[in-house]
């Protein structure tokens, strides 16, 4: 098993370390993990000056699985979009013909009143938010800042997708939707965009080859409102890059904090890049209080989709289940009564519990 461990900016290494940790333990000595670690992000700026060095591309491609912990730095602030540090991830994706992510939102049940929503809204919520994430405005041209005759400045960027793009999405909705409760809502903004209108078109004529999946629309600001007022109601929402990008980032609220999202990014093999939806914190980077459960439970997911180890997967999302249910929680989503533990203490916990429950289960069977 060849991963590639990108951990990125600010908390990104921490996390990272966390969710390693969970996935050595989880296949144990059932398998041989190869692990290769490359820069990205601000520090590959920093070392090499390209938020995408060749040579991390080069472990990326040679990987079976890329683990990343998030890329983002206060200096992007000052740098146009395409070089700043954020923009090694949008490349490396680009790259690897990573284009479809999938955000499952699901929100554990000991975590019901850490949401700011009422728990008869939250509770039961469990959806998956399908991101395209090869085109849209992020990568579609012209793109940039100039000027008019005047001498005044004026940015511009082109929303773009083409048919086989937006078919490629459209089937990997509809057999995720298969996999689950079979209903797919595509959003969009068909009535103003002629991009989104032809999005709305190659969905529904896709959707002929998927007659037992129930297939709906909402446009973009009525599926925002939707999400908060009435989220159950959703089992895969299909969206482009931008709009997902938005409601995957407001459906954190409903698992009670962005860092319970896991997330994975997929291309037309079983290769995958694995994060944590939530970005990289400066501002409580090296403190040891970020929540690392978005980054093991993208390991989680790794092991699933790259590897096809189920029952390593649901091994570390019993264990996250587990140690939720003991009352451990990092500040983001700590509720009273409850104990406060820090990024390694939450990643230790987890640990243990994978190693006490594939313990018992060793010696159930030698029983």
């Amino acid at each position: 098993m060849k991963i590639a461990v990108l951990p990125g900016d600010g908390i990104g290494k921490e996390v990272t370390a966390e969710a390693v940790k969970a996935v050595r333990a989880s296949v144990g000595n059932e398998f041989s993990l190869e692990l290769q670690e490359g820069v990205i992000g601000g520090e590959g700026i920093d070392t090499v000056g390209d938020a995408l060095p060749p040579e991390t591309l080069e472990i990326a491609r040679n990987a079976d699985a890329i683990l990343l912990g998030g890329t983002g730095v206060p200096e992007d602030e000052k740098r146009p979009p395409s070089e700043g540090a954020g923009y090694g991830l949008l490349k490396l994706r680009k790259a690897l013909s990573l284009y479809a992510n999938f955000r499952p939102v699901k929100l554990f049940p000991e975590l019901l009143d850490a949401s700011t929503l009422k728990p008869e809204v939250v509770g039961g919520v469990d959806m998956v938010i399908l991101r395209e994430l090869n085109g849209d405005l992020y990568f579609g041209q012209p793109r940039g800042i100039e000027k008019d005759a005047d001498g005044k400045r004026f940015g511009i960027n082109t929303m773009r997708y083409t048919e086989g793009e937006i078919e490629r999405i459209a089937h990997a909705g509809f057999q995720a939707a298969r996999r689950r409760r079979r209903k797919l809502c595509s959003v969009d903004k068909a009535n103003v965009l002629e991009t989104m209108a032809l999005w709305r078109e190659v969905i529904i004529e896709v959707s002929k080859h998927y007659p037992d999946v129930e297939l709906s629309h909402l446009y973009i600001d009525a599926a925002s409102m939707v999400l908060i007022r009435n989220p159950k109601q959703f089992d895969v929402i299909v969206t482009g890059n931008v709009f997902g990008d938005i409601l995957s980032d407001a459906a954190a609220m409903l698992a009670g904090s962005i860092g319970m999202l896991p997330s994975a990014s997929l291309g037309d093999n079983n290769k995958g890049l694995y994060e944590p939806v939530h970005g990289t914190a400066p501002d409580i980077a090296g403190k040891n209080i970020a929540n690392p459960l978005a980054a093991i439970l993208s390991g989680a997911m790794m092991l699933r989709y790259s590897f096809g180890l189920e029952e390593q997967a649901l091994r570390i999302e019993a264990a996250v289940a587990s140690v939720l249910a003991e009352g451990y929680r990092t500040a983001d989503i700590r509720q009273p009564g409850t104990q406060l533990v820090g990024t390694r203490e939450m990643g230790d916990a987890v640990e243990e519990a994978i190693l006490r429950a594939s313990d018992g289960a060793r010696q159930a069977s030698v029983a």
